[in-house]
């Protein structure tokens, strides 16, 4: 993402008088053509370096810097007729473009891949909510019977759940729409022109779509990965909710003959090489393992997040790839639960019935 920072740059650069125009150019071409998916062999890095993500920094700078010199006929190396640093980083600093990179990276993920899917999955539970409004059932507290409820409202429950979570999401947002670059090395902003911060950040969000600003305090957006540690937060609240609605749809659907079986979920695949007829709840142990490892990467932001020092948070590299992962593993794992398992979610109104009315609890209602 480091890659539409340099074009911003470049356009704010020749805009403000700072960058020639043939030089804006092919920079700006350079950096589409990455975007596209172009040059990927240029890029070998890990994400263990310096951990103010300075490698990956000089690496896109090199890229394009040579790139963009073949476009204007210019050779590659030494004698390039575009400079890494005077030209492609001009008006920047590692320090600044690559939290400005997380910013933007971490925000599309969530409004564009994350939120999306959370709100079909949302919508499929509230669906099945209104659906099975009518079916009473044993309540059950402590994994004992407790008294009746409709099988509706206890998945209402999880889309309350779900609501809860986007309202959370949502709240992270406007921090990460605040962007670093133009604070360069400390978050003063030397060596920059005046307007250049509050331009680039504009032009980010014209590039992408998304609601950028400059940040109102860059010493804070160099010195803190704040932004992304709240965020994150709210991640890993997603994780414990879905970690609850799949425990409570594989423990319903458990059976097929000794469990509770209150429910039934998709058969997609056998269960077992050994016990003919078994199928497991495949989609539910999948949604409650990947929570399990975006709670870990909740962990591992965190100690990045306290650990940095001074001017600079130095465990860049690793929170914006805990990040990144667990949007991904979030949104992909939603999507294939909701596909597989919460469309297909259907009472059985049989077993229903035999344990409500096996069920001393009811005899509380008698008490009213």
């Amino acid at each position: 993402v480091c890659i539409r920072d340099r074009r911003a740059a470049a356009k704010v650069n020749n805009d403000l008088g700072l960058l020639a125009a043939e030089k804006a150019q092919a920079i700006i071409q350079a950096a589409d053509e990455v975007l596209a998916g172009k040059h990927p062999d240029e890029f070998p890095l890990a994400i263990w370096q310096t951990g103010s993500g300075t490698q990956s920094n000089m690496n896109m700078n090199e890229v394009l810097a040579n790139r963009a010199s073949e476009l204007l006929g210019g050779p590659r190396g030494m004698e390039r007729k575009i400079h890494p640093n005077d030209d492609v980083n001009k008006s920047q600093s590692s320090n600044d473009v690559f939290p400005t990179a997380m910013h933007v990276a971490a925000m599309i993920a969530l409004r564009e891949k994350l939120i999306p899917q959370l709100n079909v999955l949302k919508q499929t539970l509230n669906n099945k909510a209104v659906a099975f409004s009518d079916i009473v059932k044993i309540g059950r507290t402590h994994l004992q019977d407790a008294t009746p409820l409709t099988l509706g409202q206890e998945i209402s429950g999880w889309v309350a759940m779900l609501e809860h979570n986007l309202k959370h999401l949502d709240h992270s947002l406007p921090h990460l729409a605040e962007l670093a670059l133009g604070g360069t090395a400390v978050g003063t902003g030397l060596n920059t022109h005046p307007e250049y911060a509050v331009r680039v950040a504009a032009e980010l969000a014209a590039l992408s779509g998304q609601p950028f600003v400059t940040a109102p305090n860059k010493f804070e957006a160099l010195a803190t990965v704040d932004a992304l540690v709240h965020a994150h937060g709210a991640l890993k609240g997603l994780a414990a909710s879905l970690m609850k609605i799949a425990n409570d749809v594989r423990w319903l659907a458990s059976g097929p003959r000794c469990g509770i079986g209150e429910i039934a979920i998709p058969e997609n695949e056998p269960g077992s090489s050994i016990m003919p007829g078994k199928v497991n709840p495949t989609q539910c142990e999948a949604l409650t393992m990947l929570c399990c490892q975006v709670m870990g990467n909740d962990v591992a932001v965190n100690i990045g997040g306290a650990s940095g020092n001074f001017e600079l948070n130095v465990y860049r590299p690793m929170v914006i790839h805990n990040f990144l992962q667990s949007v991904r593993l979030l949104a992909d794992g939603m999507a294939s639960f909701n596909e597989h398992c919460a469309e297909g979610i259907e009472p059985n109104r049989e077993r229903i019935s035999q344990l409500l009315n096996e069920s001393l609890m009811l005899v509380t209602a008698l008490n009213t």
